[in-house]
């Protein structure tokens, strides 16, 4: 009887261990990596597309976008903060980061351009017609600060303008005495005037189509306009280094580059 139980027991210790063998084995589920990116604000719309369709073809990645004006956005990389792609308004908040981080003017990539327009809300309560209007007593015109990509932008606008003689002696400094606030970023500057809470405003291109339906629009012809370029980068410090590269790749991509010319941008040649 005890050879008969020691029998069945080395039996059940076989088949158990069998049974251990043969059940398949499950491979970990790949790690989801995070990578952040800092954007300048007016490319929210276009990158918040973009994030989503390279998620779509990478599903163990997370991205996080951070938008804010591009001064604002580099002067917290400066100060430390994780970031893992900047892409900014302007080549001279880029070129801060990259001097803090020691790195070669040719690590940032122009990935795309924009250009200025003049907003006005919608029932345009001061009747504006064209530029010259700009300089009208009493308008309330509201621009983004000078630190800011596109404030710096505007004011090189009305330097071109003065200089061009095409709208009399005087004509910065009337327009300059209408603005009656400075904004953080393009953003606020397109909802002040959207909201009616300025008679008119320079925001970027790609700013007046996205609010299209609250605004209209004057067009700075091209010997006035300014050219905005828009540099990217991967930070250094990154830890997720080859997941960012791959979405600053997507960005560069004819997919990424179509997305952008669809909100307004002008590809990179």
């Amino acid at each position: 009887m005890r050879k008969l139980t020691k029998f069945f027991l080395t039996m059940l210790a076989v088949a158990i261990a069998f049974n251990a063998g043969c059940t398949p084995q499950t491979s970990p589920a790949p790690e989801m990596a995070t990578i952040t990116v800092s954007a300048a604000a007016s490319l929210t719309e276009s990158f918040i597309e973009i994030g989503k369709l390279f998620q779509g073809a990478n599903s163990n990645v997370k991205v996080v976008f951070n938008f804010a004006g591009s001064q604002e956005l580099a002067q917290q990389i400066i100060q430390g903060a994780v970031v893992d792609v900047f892409a900014s308004a302007n080549n001279k908040q880029m070129d801060l980061v990259l001097a803090e981080k020691n790195l070669a003017p040719d690590a940032k990539t122009i990935f795309v351009e924009n250009q200025l327009v003049v907003i006005y809300p919608k029932d345009n309560p001061a009747h504006l017609t064209g530029l010259a209007d700009l300089a009208l007593p009493k308008l309330k015109l509201v621009f983004a600060g000078p630190e800011v990509p596109v404030g710096q932008y505007s004011l090189d606008f009305l330097g071109l303008a003065e200089k061009s003689g095409e709208f009399g002696l005087g004509y910065q400094q009337a327009v300059m005495n209408n603005i009656v606030s400075y904004e953080n970023n393009v953003r606020a500057v397109l909802t002040k005037v959207g909201l009616g809470e300025a008679d008119a405003g320079i925001v970027y291109a790609t700013d007046s189509i996205s609010a299209k339906d609250q605004i209209g629009s004057i067009e700075i012809p091209a010997e006035l306009n300014i050219i905005a370029d828009y540099p990217i980068l991967v930070l250094p410090d990154s830890s997720q280094a080859a997941m960012a590269q791959a979405f600053v790749d997507f960005v560069l991509s004819p997919t990424g580059q179509e997305i952008l010319k669809n909100y307004g941008f002008t590809p990179v040649k």
